[in-house]
């Protein structure tokens, strides 16, 4: 999960070159930016194949996002919705899972942050104004992990600060990280879940390429939930692999022997899923033997396996 020396590429866009996160990011990476003007890789959009989509998560990019950050999540057709809404301060993880959708989702040969968090809550802010007595769930990690790129954004900080302002909101870090130094210690009004995606340690060993431990992760929630701050877990997506039954009896053994039933904000369990198209980028990045592609999959309502 270091940073430091990860990136082989850097850009910021000129218009925030002096931004405070392109100022942070500029000190704590051991790579020199490049100021550009525009995207670099511009003419370079649609489907990746394996080898250009492992690249994109080593081209950092800084920028602008000239778009919403605030929207309701998608869900999925069909399925009751659990009125979960995101904002997105940038796209694609520098974690590296073998069974992560984003492989048939992003199309971008870039890792891009958004600088202009402000202008984000800005948004939000009004949305809080025209709305005031709706308790809105707000994730940050759809479409990147919620904090692995922290020591770079900083945005951990500034949104807990944002939310202590509007305790009946609950905004959700989700994560397979144990970055919580820049904000665990910080005054908080109680409504900053900080969830841990997990599973047994064998998984995650076999599967979860550059994530930390799952006793990482444990401690990590042990440390959020002795300063106040509510937990949760995700155990998704459940894989089938030979002995599950003991793995994931083992995980639940771990969770209820560490935390009480009222120190867990929710648990959310899922299941191994991807479309259809994503088996074969999966196989050339990861072999015929990665466990998300060795279980018996079949086709659901919704077109995925």
């Amino acid at each position: 999960m270091e940073l430091k020396n990860w990136f082989t590429e850097f850009y910021i866009h000129t218009d925030v070159w002096d931004s405070p996160m392109a100022k942070r990011a500029r000190a704590y990476l051991n790579i020199p930016a490049v100021k550009v003007n525009s995207r670099p890789y511009e003419n370079s959009n649609g489907p990746m194949d394996g080898k250009e989509f492992s690249l994109s998560k080593q081209r950092l990019y800084l920028s602008a996002h000239q778009g919403h950050f605030f929207k309701k999540c998608p869900g999925t057709s069909g399925a009751a919705c659990c009125n979960y809404f995101v904002f997105n301060l940038g796209a694609q993880c520098t974690m590296n899972c073998s069974y992560c959708y984003l492989q048939s989702y992003i199309n971008s040969p870039l890792t891009q942050m958004f600088t202009n968090i402000d202008q984000g809550l800005e948004e939000l802010e009004r949305i809080v104004y025209d709305h005031p007595k709706a308790p809105f769930r707000v994730g940050t990690g759809e479409v990147i992990d919620s904090l692995v790129m922290d020591d770079i954004t900083g945005h951990s900080e500034i949104l807990v600060d944002w939310f202590s302002k509007y305790p009946h909101l609950t905004c959700e870090f989700k994560t397979k990280s144990n970055k919580i130094e820049n904000f665990v210690t910080k005054k908080h009004a109680g409504n900053v879940v900080v969830s841990f995606s997990i599973n047994p340690e064998a998984i995650v060993s076999a599967e979860e390429h550059r994530t930390a431990s799952l006793s990482e992760r444990l401690q990590a929630a042990r440390t959020a939930r002795d300063n106040g701050f509510p937990v949760a877990f995700h155990i998704d997506p459940m894989i089938y692999v030979p002995d599950w039954e003991i793995h994931y009896a083992q995980l639940a053994e771990q969770i209820t022997s560490l935390f009480k039933a009222s120190e867990v904000k929710w648990i959310s369990v899922g299941a191994l899923r991807y479309p259809p198209e994503m088996k074969n980028i999966l196989r050339e990045r990861f072999g015929a033997q990665s466990q998300a592609v060795t279980a018996e999959l079949f086709l659901s309502k919704d077109g995925k396996l």
